[in-house]
Formats: C-alpha cells, sequence, structure tokens
C-alpha cells in the first residue's frame, strides 16, 4: 500500500490546485507500513504546533508549515529567509482519514495514518470437519 504524492501544476501558474502563491520547500519524508496504519514521518524544523496545518480534503492529505526564528539582537542586515513547507499526498481508500493523528518533536511531523477495517489483515481459522 503507497500513498502518492499528488504532483504540482496547474495550466496558468504551475501551481496544484490548493497550493498558495508562495515560495515553498517540499519536506522530505519518509513513509512506512505497520499492521495497523500508515505513518508519514516529515522533516519540518522550525515550525512550531501552532504553524502547522495538516488536513484532509477529498483524499488529499495536504501538510503545510510555516518555520520562523528569533535573532538575537537587532539585525543590520538580512541574507536570510525561511521558506514554507507545502507537501500533498493522495490517499487511498484503505485510510481511514477520520482518525489520522498528527505529533511533532523536535523539527519531525509524524502523522499516522489508520488503515480501514476493511484493508487490515485478518487470520483465518482453520476447521477441521
Amino acid at each position: 500500500m503507497a500513498e502518492t504524492t499528488v504532483p504540482v501544476k496547474s495550466e496558468e501558474k504551475g501551481l496544484a490546485p490548493t497550493q498558495e502563491e508562495s515560495r515553498y520547500l517540499v519536506p522530505p519524508v519518509d513513509i512506512y507500513e505497520t499492521t495497523d496504519a500508515l505513518v508519514v514521518v516529515a522533516d519540518v524544523p522550525g515550525a512550531t504546533k501552532e504553524t502547522i496545518e495538516v488536513d484532509v480534503e477529498d483524499k488529499i492529505l495536504t501538510i503545510k508549515a510555516q518555520p520562523s526564528y528569533q535573532t538575537r539582537g537587532e539585525s543590520f542586515a538580512e541574507e536570510f529567509g525561511l521558506v514554507n513547507f507545502f507537501r500533498q499526498f493522495q490517499l487511498s481508500d484503505t485510510v481511514n482519514s477520520e482518525k489520522i493523528e498528527a505529533q511533532y518533536r523536535h523539527g519531525v511531523l509524524t502523522l499516522t495514518l489508520p488503515k480501514a477495517e476493511a484493508a487490515k489483515p485478518k487470520q483465518i481459522t482453520v476447521s477441521v470437519n
């Protein structure tokens, strides 16, 4: 069971239908499968719980994050700027989107996408007649 990244393209602006018109980085992710769920681990350093947005609409999982940093004094020149994170995945019917959980710790966002009951493996008992 593999989820796919939603391609970033549009006829007019080169943007995905739900993508905002701004610079962004595509966060690197690892996706792995357990017996009960898919787990998506995304690197979004510099973001906070308040600046991370995760939602599902029309079977598309969207991750948005806005990093920030604090300067230690008065800024005389700024050549460094942080860019927002944006990534989308097309979900299959095997994901129960009502029970997705998200955790953020040390710059890493972990999403747990539980499998629908129909998609979970089942053990069949063999009987003897």
